[in-house]
């Protein structure tokens, strides 16, 4: 039986590159994405390649970046954007097999055996994804090619950017084995840190290692690493495409005064809901998870969720879920300061799945059709032009437009 192809395509500094792609005057200029720079607070989510090269790193505060590189600008994250980029990528993917498995917003691995008979080998059909995603989006690519996931994305890794690198079962040894054990996928810094313990440094170490001993230090686990550095791995590439690229999207805020009463929270949770789901409907996504973060003006904070008996994307359900949850764990000790909601554990939008018997199908499309009204509206007339009749109990709360004055924060599969 002959090897299976699997690519792993890896969008090159993926945030950074789409906004140097819009904003073009930074493109010779070392830039990241992320935080507040103003507030001086925030960690760097990606940065380009200048600004690697001076030493800033993903994670790192925004203010040790500047510490590294003086000259480094700082762009707020646009997570929108990068989500119909991902989705264009995943339009172009699709051109060439129907296996395809996302791992975050910006990677994903392609199952093209099946495709070689009709589109040429593994390595031509990642030459023509990395062309085409460079011609028709102006990002580029990494590609891994190799018989399984693991070393695909090892490939993926091996060199960058806009670079091929082929890991295949007579290869592998001599391409992988060198490489530092925590290169290798679910090598963390704490399984790393145990490795080296044992003197394991490079994959080849660790394929070479006695079971015993990694089972006694890293129990099965260490066996399944073992299995991979030697690889022996056989997951498939799922034939799905239920999971979104990222786990979650929410919205907090700080309001422009303390909440004192049900009503004032209500009317956040539907400012905050509006901005969510509108986020949520944009991208194709519904959640099976309403998450909500509170803190009192006495700096006490909570966060509760709620799994949901049906997927959804409806601004009134989110709320008043949301609503709920507050109703049930809070007991006005002290003026509310903040709240936080968050839809999570995402599907696309056309996933199935077994209706319950007392949710009403037909109530629940008149409230996704008027949602989609609304947003119409708003795209044309601007977010003030229609609003809730809750929203006139208080001017001054109901004044924010959390959709476009707040940032939305996705979580990847990371």
């Amino acid at each position: 039986m002959s090897d299976r192809v699997i690519l792993h395509s890896d969008c090159n500094c993926f945030y950074a590159s789409v906004e140097m792609l819009h904003r073009p005057e930074l493109r010779h200029r070392p830039m990241a994405v992320g935080g507040d720079p103003e507030a001086r607070h925030g960690i760097v989510l990606t940065a380009n390649y200048m600004a690697k090269r001076s030493g800033v790193k993903t994670g790192m505060a925004l203010w040790q970046a500047r510490k590294v590189c003086p000259d480094i600008v700082f762009v707020p994250p646009n997570m929108d954007l990068y989500l119909r980029f991902s989705r264009m990528c995943s339009e172009i993917y699709s051109d060439y097999t129907d296996l395809i498995e996302p791992y975050g917003i910006d990677e994903c691995w392609l199952d093209v055996t099946c495709s070689e008979r009709l589109m040429g080998n593994g390595m031509g059909i990642a030459q023509e994804i990395r062309q085409r995603i460079k011609k028709e989006l102006g990002i580029t690519v990494s590609v891994g090619v190799s018989f399984n996931k693991i070393f695909a994305k090892l490939g993926s890794d091996y060199k960058k950017p806009d670079a091929i690198t082929t890991i295949f079962r007579e290869e592998y040894q001599t391409k992988a084995w060198n490489l530092p054990v925590s290169d290798l996928l679910y090598v963390g810094r704490s399984t790393n840190n145990k490795l080296a313990t044992l003197g394991i440094k490079t994959i080849g170490e660790l394929a070479k290692m006695e079971d015993r001993v990694l089972h006694s230090h890293l129990g099965k686990m260490g066996l399944v690493l073992k299995d991979f550095a030697n690889g022996l791995d056989d997951s498939p590439v799922r034939l799905e495409h239920t999971h979104a690229p990222v786990k979650s999207i929410g919205n907090s805020t700080t309001t422009s005064r303390d909440l004192l009463n049900d009503e004032d929270v209500q009317i956040v949770f539907y400012l905050l809901a509006e901005s969510v789901a509108a986020r949520l409907r944009e991208n194709g996504f519904q959640c099976k998870v309403v998450e909500i973060s509170v803190r009192d003006n006495g700096l006490y904070h909570f966060s509760r969720q709620r799994k949901l008996d049906h997927v959804t994307n409806i601004t009134s359900e989110l709320a008043e879920v949301a609503f709920s949850i507050f109703k049930s764990n809070y007991t006005w000790e002290k003026p509310i300061r903040s709240l936080g909601l968050r839809g999570c554990d995402l599907v696309v939008g056309n996933v199935d799945e077994q209706l319950s018997l007392f949710v009403d199908i037909e109530y629940q499309d008149k409230l996704r059709k008027m949602d989609e009204a609304v947003d119409d509206i708003r795209r044309r007339f601007g977010y003030f032009s229609v609003q809730r009749g809750l929203m006139y109990c208080d001017k001054s709360l109901s004044s924010l437009d959390c959709k476009e004055s707040h940032v939305v924060h996705p979580h990847s599969y990371f």
